[in-house]
């Protein structure tokens, strides 16, 4: 029985109610592989939270690019992030977008180990 504080410090509220579950009947081996896995293609909130900034500065929709939302992105990234007020939304719900990208992740990886 896997605990994801032990295999996965780094996650914390929403994401891990959503991987205990997933990885209570694996054992030991099969979590560790999960955490790798998962690992490898988690996004982290904070990360998605910059690159939405850099909408603002730079380029806007890169954080879109980095969620694997690639219409999304050009569509950001041609109108200047919907004139900012879609940037300015993605700011707001950095979280909710890094979840729902890390949610598909963390299926992906458990439909690999097991």
């Amino acid at each position: 029985m896997a605990n994801v504080i032990d295999i996965l410090p780094e996650v914390t509220g929403e994401e891990m109610q959503y991987i205990q579950p997933l990885i209570a009947d694996l054992d030991k081996g099969k979590a560790q592989n999960f955490a790798m896995l998962y690992r490898a293609r988690r996004k982290d909130p904070q990360t998605v939270l910059l690159l939405a900034l850099l909408g603002f500065v730079v380029v806007a929709g890169v954080h879109r690019f980095v969620l694997g939302q690639v219409a999304m992105g050009l569509l950001y990234l041609f109108t200047a992030g919907l004139c900012f007020i879609g940037t300015i939304v993605d700011l707001v719900n950095y979280r909710k977008l890094a979840f729902e990208y890390n949610r598909s992740a963390a299926n992906q990886a458990i439909a690999m180990v097991r």
